[in-house]
């Protein structure tokens, strides 16, 4: 049985480093992972006045109904997550029971400035300690976006990020399996 991962990465646009870390990481998982990368492109932002979910978020919830753990590409706005990706766990989290998010485990990355979007992925375990997503805490994935690791495509160049997003991968498989053995 395969591990099945849905990949949600804050930044909206196709060459972002962000994307380009989920973009490694799906070329290069363990054997008996797979790895969907939500689109997020045409979300709207969640509102409670909205009582027929749009097509976007209905997509976006039916992935997460699938996903056994979660990866998240987390770009740093302001010291903080990125208004997409906290939209979409706004919208999932309204689930009942927070059926969607809530149990499962999920990892971190990001690439931004001069510490790789450290201050955001540290707001985005808070957010998860609510949403009762169970965090692995180490490897740690923090990618500086502007030091030479990607092309102008946002792909990942850096080998060192390179290995840690198969070490973070691979601890991703194992803390699944201590989870729900």
């Amino acid at each position: 049985m395969s591990l099945n991962v849905v990949a949600i990465c804050g930044s909206l646009r196709q060459k972002s480093a962000n994307k380009g870390l989920l973009r490694y990481a799906a070329a290069n998982l363990p054997a008996g992972m797979q790895l969907t990368i939500a689109d997020l492109s045409d979300m709207p932002f969640y509102n409670a006045d909205i009582s027929d979910k749009p097509a976007p978020v209905q997509r976006l919830l039916g992935q997460l109904a699938t996903a056994d753990a979660l990866l998240f590409a987390c770009p740093e706005y302001n010291y903080s997550i990125a208004p997409a990706l906290k939209n979409a766990l706004d919208w999932a989290s309204r689930e009942p029971g927070n059926a969607l998010l809530a149990g499962k485990p999920a990892a971190i990355m990001g690439a931004g400035g001069g510490m790789g979007t450290s201050r955001a992925q540290y707001h985005l375990r808070q957010v998860c300690v609510y949403l009762n997503l169970h965090v692995l805490n180490q490897p740690e994935v923090f990618a500086n976006a502007f030091a030479g690791g990607f092309d102008g495509d946002g792909n990942l160049l850096d080998a060192t990020i390179q290995e840690n997003i198969r070490k973070q991968l691979a601890a991703l498989q194992a803390w699944h399996a201590q989870l729900k053995g």
